[in-house]
């Protein structure tokens, strides 16, 4: 759960491949990505001073995990929540994007969390992303995408961190 959270398939080039691969092992996959036509978003760009910069990099994300959308075992979804920390839940450990008043994502702290027996910061953050995900809405394309734009995903898919075919 986040507005954008594009370090993920920038800085991992393999990332979306691997999620697919995920997926059809059988794992749940979950995306919550922000709504870029919603005032909670352009609020948060001029609270970063990045104003419209903000809305395009959510659409940016949204590009990125296009061809996840219709995969068996993920859902992706848009929310329209004021964010106060971005959530990446992976089984029992989660990283928590702690965010503070007009200092980007990217130089906000983050919580490295595992769920632990009588523990319930975990526990805390993992209801918090159910109350996002319980409000969320399923992401549909305006249009499919071109075959040229289809093929070229998924040769992004074989790539590895190198930029090499995997």
């Amino acid at each position: 759960m986040a507005y954008a959270s594009l370090f993920l398939p920038e800085d991992n080039p393999e990332s979306i491949r691997l999620l697919r691969e995920k997926a059809a092992a059988g794992v749940r996959i979950r995306i919550a990505l922000g709504d870029p036509e919603t005032p909670e978003i352009a609020l948060r760009g001029a609270e970063e001073r990045l104003y419209d910069g903000l809305v395009g990099r959510v659409r940016m994300a949204i590009a990125y995990y296009r061809p996840l959308l219709g995969v068996p075992n993920i859902d992706f979804r848009l929310h329209r929540t004021t964010l106060y920390n971005s959530v990446f839940m992976y089984d029992e450990e989660m990283l928590v994007n702690q965010h503070a008043y007009g200092v980007y994502g990217y130089r906000a702290p983050i919580l490295h969390l595992r769920r632990c027996e009588g523990g319930d910061l975990f526990d805390m953050y993992a209801e918090s992303f159910e109350r996002v995900w319980e409000t969320a809405y399923p992401h549909q394309a305006a249009e499919p995408l071109s075959a040229s734009v289809q093929q070229s995903a998924d040769r992004e898919d074989r790539l590895d961190k190198t930029g090499r075919v995997a």
